[in-house]
């Protein structure tokens, strides 16, 4: 009998390789080849011929621009991830840590869609009885969601074009096969495989497929990085499994924002939304205490209130520490030169620990005064007043650069009572805001006077 043919596929970025080799050709990672079995010229061609049928050329204009139709979960918090709902014939990517709840919160949509629509779960790693028993502790149990233990691809292709459901999940697209590959489910060929054709019959069909996707020790995807790349949206469930709160972010929408964040509260009758998530990440102090600062910051379509904390102590070591957890920490290193430069404050002989409260990550620059005041609240032992809150991105020669969607911010704030705000200049409102006063500030000390002004 021939042995079949193989070559060692990058998991990665996707470059072949003869022969297994330590560091991809390609992208240069470490330990990223696996082996994949490699088909005939005629079995590629006869197996992809029905996936992509032709079609003339036409002219753009000529393309009847349609709104894409939504469908509505049933859970605020999922939709405005997703950006108003589910789209028909979209395939959304979710992935996330073991035991997060990716698939408590796919079951609770299919149970709440399952009164209006046509609706199917397949299940490949937990048998149809261990689904009944989740669902009956979520309370979800008389719910009529047809069930579909199966992981062999060409199987769930037949039921799901027999039955024509409005909304698929599969749970997990590692768990999956193809029999026209050799390669063991979870391999980069087989998720590759397997994710083409979900994808070319949620296109034909109009079916809105949602993909569970496992994640590596580093948190990303598991699986080749094209994955991410056929898929329309792209999900990920951040926070702490021990922790009762859930995020869930998105990092490619193309029927959405990017970066739009829903919060999530675990209970024992499954994931519900949070309504006001500033609450979760503002601590509930008894009185101001040195190194806090709240910020304003923005995810996505949503302003958000944070507390920043800051800890600065004598460093008793020759190499200060340099700590930050929910913000980038190289930033951090920056600010604290800029302190010293601009406004004369040094922090060269001490340990500086920066955390952002309820296990946000913030990203974005705006959280640079909220930084700097936290740490000179905490070098000085002088907290900031209670009502107080900041935003707005420092540059390098101490200036304050405006932030952007600066009048929803000043809103959120003005809701949760925060009487006094300092934000750039350029994000000074025309009218004022009813009980709000606002502070624009074009240098780093001038910030640092008026927050204890």
């Amino acid at each position: 009998m021939a042995r079949a043919k193989t070559q060692y596929v990058c998991s990665e970025c996707g470059a072949a390789a003869p022969k297994w080799q330590g560091r991809c050709p390609g992208c240069g990672a470490w330990n990223t080849l696996e082996e994949v079995a490699v088909e005939g010229r005629g079995e590629a061609l006869h197996r992809y011929r029905s996936l992509a049928p032709g079609h003339g050329v036409v002219t753009l204009d000529a393309v009847p621009a349609q709104e894409a139709v939504r469908i509505d979960t049933g859970i605020e918090e999922f939709d405005r991830v997703l950006g108003g709902g589910l789209v028909e014939g979209s395939v959304v990517l979710i992935g996330g840590d073991p035991g997060i709840g990716k698939s408590t919160l796919l079951l609770q949509t299919l149970a709440h869609l399952s009164a209006s629509r046509e609706v199917l779960y397949v299940t490949g790693e937990e048998s149809a009885s261990q689904v009944a028993l989740r669902a009956r502790r979520l309370g979800v149990g008389e719910a009529h969601v047809p069930l579909l233990a199966e992981i062999a691809l060409e199987s769930i292709l037949e039921t799901v074009a027999a039955r024509r459901p409005a909304v698929v999940v599969i749970d997990s697209i590692q768990t999956l096969y193809s029999t026209q590959l050799q390669s063991a489910p979870g391999s980069v060929a087989q998720v590759r495989e397997c994710a083409a054709h979900l994808t070319r019959l949620s296109k034909q069909t109009g079916v809105a497929m949602v993909l569970i996707g496992h994640v590596t020790k580093e948190g990303t995807l598991a699986g080749p990085r094209v994955l991410e790349h056929m898929v329309d949206t792209v999900l990920y469930f951040e926070g702490d499994t021990h922790s009762s709160y859930r995020l869930v972010r998105a990092f490619k929408n193309r029927f959405g924002a990017v970066n739009e964040l829903g919060v999530f509260g675990m209970t024992d009758r499954g994931l519900r939304g949070v309504s006001n998530p500033s609450a979760l990440f503002l601590s509930q102090h008894a009185r101001p205490v040195p190194g806090s600062c709240v910020l304003v910051t923005q995810e996505g379509s949503r302003p958000l209130l944070v507390e920043i904390q800051a800890l600065v102590d004598t460093a008793h070591v020759p190499n200060p520490r340099r700590l930050s957890v929910g913000l980038e920490q190289n930033r951090l290193a920056m600010l604290l030169a800029v302190l010293h430069r601009h406004a004369g404050i040094a922090c060269y002989d001490q340990d500086v620990f920066i955390n952002a409260v309820g296990g946000v990550r913030i990203g974005e620059p705006a959280a640079d005064l909220a930084v700097l005041l936290a740490i000179v609240s905490s070098l000085k032992n002088r907290p900031l007043p209670r009502a107080l809150a900041v935003f707005g991105e420092v540059g390098l020669a101490g200036e304050i650069r405006p932030a952007p969607r600066g009048q929803e911010r000043l809103r959120e704030a003005a809701k949760l009572g925060f009487a006094r705000l300092l934000i750039p200049g350029a994000n000074a409102p025309r009218r004022p805001i009813e009980g709000l006063e606002t502070v624009a500030l074009e240098r780093i000390d001038q910030a640092l006077e008026a927050a204890w002004a």
